[in-house]
C-alpha cells in the first residue's frame, strides 16, 4: 500500500507541475498566475475539487505520442464562491500552450454538463493558443461541443469568462456565447484573426492591443463588459457579478441585508434633473443616491455610454437598472446603445432578477449611419427584450419619454408593472419645437411675427403636453412621485411585484431580431 500511495503522491506532483517548472516561471514574468493560482484566488480557501487531474491525450502525429502531460492543459472542477458551488475550468497555458484538443474538450464539458444537472454557475478562465494543431480536426470537433453546451446552458445556469491571455480563432466563441466576459487589460487578446493575417490578406497593419485587447472590446466592439485592471481585480468582478446573480434559471435572485432605510428620502435628487430641458445632467446621480448604500455596480461602462446598465440592491433585493444617459448624445438611443441594454435585459430575464428602468429619452438618434447600420433592427431588439420579459419591472420617467422610444423603454403598454414619473416628465410623441412646427405650419407662415408666434406655442404645447398629467390620467403612469422619494417607491412596488408571476405564450422560442 505505501508504494501504490508513493506512486499516487508522485503522479499528483508532476500534474501540479503542469508544463513544468521553467513555463510556470516564464508565465509569472509575463505577469499572469498560472491556472491552479487562478482557481486558488477565485474559490474559497480549501472548497475547490478538481477533477480528471490525470486525463492525457492520446494523440500519436507529430511525436505527441512522447508528449504526455497528467492534465492535457486545462484544470477543471468544482468548489464554493462565497459559499455557493460554482464549476470552472482554467486552462493551463504552460502545458502545450493551453491548447485544446480532445480529452481537453471532454474535461471542459464533463464540468459543464454536471453544472447543468446541478444548476450552478460555470466560469471560464481562459488563457490558450487555440486549437491543438497537431490533432487536426478532432480539436475543432471539440471546440465545437463546447460551443453546443453553451448554448444549451444559456439561460439555465450563467456562464462567466474571463479573458487572461491570448483566445483567437474558434476560441473566441465560446465566451461570446456565455453572459459576461471580463478582460484583462495588457495581457488578455480576442480575435478571430491576428496581426499577421491581417496585414497579410488585407494590408493592414494593427498591433495585438490594437485589434483585440480589453480596452479595444470593452469600448468599441462591446465584446468585453469588463476591463479589468489586472487578474485580482479580473477575478473579484466575476465574484461581485455572481453576488447579483442567481445560481440558476430556478433560483430568485439573491438577497444581502442592508443596514440603508428602506423609505430613505433623498433631497438632494429634488434638483438634480435640471429645470431647462436641454441641459444634460449624470443619470448615474440618481441611481448611486437611491440604491443600498450607493453601492452600483455598472456593466459596459466604456461601451454606448448614452445607456448605463448594471445591478444594484434595494433593500437587499438584487435588481438589474437600465437607465438613459442625458449626459452623452443627450440620452438617445442609437444602435450600440440598443444592443448593450437589451442585451443585459434578457440576462436579468432569464435569471429571475427585476428590472428598475430610468428613462429620459429624446428618441432614436437620427442619421444616415444609423439607418444604414440597421438602427429599426437594432432598436427592435430593446423593444423586444422589454416585452418578452416577466420578471418585475418598474419605471421611473426622469424627463424627456418622446416618441417610440417612450414605447420602448418599458411603457406600461409592453408590461411595464409599476410606472412612475418625476413633475419634470415629459411624455409626448415629440419635443414641444418639433411638434409647434408641424402642427401649426400654417398659422406661423401667416404670423407677423413668426419666432414670438411660435415661442408662444411652444409653451402653449408644453403646458398641455410637455408633464406627465395626460399620460397619468389615461393610467399610462401609476403615480406622480417626488423625486426625493424614489428608492422608498420603488421599494414599495419590488415588495408588492415580489410573487409575480407571468408567462409568454408557449413557444420553441422566438425570432428575436438579431
Amino acid at each position: 500500500m505505501k508504494a501504490k500511495l508513493k506512486l499516487l503522491e508522485e503522479k499528483e506532483k508532476q500534474a501540479l507541475l503542469g508544463g513544468g517548472q521553467k513555463r510556470i516561471d516564464k508565465q509569472h514574468a509575463s505577469g499572469k498566475m498560472t491556472a491552479r493560482e487562478r482557481v486558488d484566488f477565485l474559490f474559497d480557501e480549501g472548497s475547490f475539487v478538481e477533477l480528471d487531474k490525470f486525463v492525457v491525450h492520446d494523440c500519436t502525429d507529430f511525436g505527441m505520442g512522447e508528449k504526455k502531460i497528467p492534465g492535457d492543459g486545462v484544470v477543471t472542477g468544482y468548489g464554493l464562491v462565497d459559499g455557493r458551488l460554482v464549476y470552472c475550468f482554467a486552462q493551463d497555458f504552460t502545458t502545450f500552450g493551453g491548447s485544446l484538443g480532445e480529452a481537453y474538450a471532454r474535461k471542459i464539458c464533463k464540468i459543464m454538463r454536471h453544472a447543468l444537472k446541478n444548476g450552478a454557475p460555470v466560469i471560464g478562465l481562459n488563457d490558450s493558443g487555440g486549437a491543438r494543431i497537431q490533432e487536426g480536426v478532432i480539436s475543432l470537433g471539440g471546440y465545437a461541443d463546447i460551443f453546443l453546451l453553451n448554448t444549451l446552458s444559456s439561460g439555465v445556469v450563467p456562464q462567466y469568462s474571463v479573458i487572461m491571455g491570448p483566445c483567437a480563432g474558434g476560441a473566441v466563441y465560446s465566451p461570446a456565447i456565455t453572459d459576461f466576459t471580463i478582460m484583462v487589460k495588457k495581457t488578455a487578446h480576442m480575435f478571430i484573426t491576428g496581426p499577421d493575417v491581417i496585414k497579410t490578406v488585407t494590408h493592414e497593419e494593427v498591433t495585438k492591443e490594437q485589434l483585440g485587447g480589453a480596452e479595444a472590446h470593452a469600448s468599441k466592439s462591446g465584446v468585453a463588459h469588463f476591463a479589468a485592471d489586472d487578474e485580482r481585480h479580473a477575478l473579484n468582478l466575476v465574484k461581485e457579478i455572481f453576488g447579483f446573480s442567481p445560481s440558476n434559471n430556478r433560483e430568485p435572485a439573491p438577497f444581502v441585508p442592508s443596514k440603508d432605510p428602506w423609505d430613505r428620502m433623498s433631497s438632494e435628487i429634488d434638483t438634480i434633473v435640471p429645470e431647462n430641458p436641454n441641459k444634460p445632467y449624470d443619470i448615474k446621480e440618481i441611481i448611486q443616491k437611491v440604491v443600498d448604500d450607493g453601492y452600483f455596480l455598472e456593466v459596459h461602462k466604456e461601451y454606448a455610454q448614452n445607456i448605463v446598465v448594471g445591478f444594484g440592491r434595494f433593500n437587499g433585493r438584487s435588481v438589474g437598472i437600465v437607465a438613459n444617459q442625458p449626459a452623452v448624445l443627450a440620452g438617445c438611443l442609437d444602435i450600440k446603445s440598443s444592443i448593450k441594454g437589451a442585451r443585459f435585459i434578457r440576462y436579468c430575464d432569464a435569471f429571475n432578477i427585476p428590472l428598475v428602468t430610468f428613462v429620459d429619452v429624446p428618441g432614436f438618434l437620427p442619421g444616415l449611419n444609423q439607418e444604414e447600420g440597421g438602427i429599426i433592427l437594432h432598436g427592435a431588439k430593446l423593444l423586444y427584450a422589454y416585452c418578452e420579459a416577466t420578471v418585475p419591472k418598474i419605471t421611473i420617467i426622469t424627463r424627456k419619454a418622446y416618441g417610440g422610444a417612450y414605447d420602448v423603454m418599458n411603457s406600461k403598454h409592453v408590461r411595464g408593472d409599476v410606472n412612475y414619473a418625476y413633475p419634470t416628465a415629459e411624455i409626448a410623441v415629440m419635443g414641444p419645437d418639433g411638434a409647434v412646427s408641424i402642427i401649426f405650419r400654417k398659422e406661423l407662415e401667416e404670423a407677423n411675427d413668426p419666432a414670438k408666434k411660435k415661442d408662444e406655442l411652444v409653451q402653449e404645447y408644453r403646458d398641455k403636453f410637455a408633464n406627465p398629467y395626460k399620460a397619468a390620467e389615461l393610467g399610462y403612469i401609476d403615480e406622480v412621485i417626488r423625486p426625493r422619494e424614489t428608492r422608498k417607491k420603488i421599494v414599495q412596488a419590488l415588495e408588492m411585484l415580489k410573487n409575480k408571476v407571468d408567462h409568454n405564450p408557449k413557444k420553441k422560442h422566438g425570432n428575436i431580431p438579431l
